[in-house]
């Protein structure tokens, strides 16, 4: 018979450095999963991703046990590294803050199309782009 599940937590944690602190412990804490058996798993799944936000699905059942996938981290941060940004714009269409080729685009989108609710890379590539400009990067040829 299959587990039920309870519910289930979102969170961007940075990769590798989880810890018993606000948010991870308290949003654990709240269903009963144990803090401690978390960190430690999701800091030696993400170990190679350092320097990202990582997005985490966590599902808790009803016997306090848990399970959880990790993806990608965001569009805007594979940028931001792809293009050696600190920060994005405030307003994209006067400020351009950057520059990112097709090849670094075409980079960010074989990272991140697992995520994405495609499977053509052209499509995932005008999703990137898309993210990009609004960010202030230009594409460039």
């Amino acid at each position: 018979m299959a587990k039920k599940i309870t519910g289930y937590i979102n969170l961007q944690i940075d990769a590798g450095k989880a810890n018993p602190a606000p948010p991870v412990g308290p949003a654990l804490g709240q269903r009963g999963v144990n803090i401690m058996e978390f960190t430690k798993a999701f800091n030696e799944k993400t170990k190679d991703l350092m320097g990202f936000k990582v997005p985490t699905v966590i599902t808790v059942y009803s016997d306090r046990s848990f399970t959880f996938i990790t993806k990608q981290p965001t569009a805007a941060a594979l940028i931001m590294k792809a293009a050696n940004l600190k920060k994005g714009t405030d307003n994209p269409l006067k400020n351009k803050v950057g520059k990112l080729t097709r090849a670094q685009l075409m980079e960010v989108v074989e990272r991140k199309i697992v995520d994405l609710n495609t499977d053509d890379l052209e499509m995932a590539a005008n999703t990137i782009s898309g993210t990009a400009r609004s960010m202030g990067v230009e594409i460039v040829e």
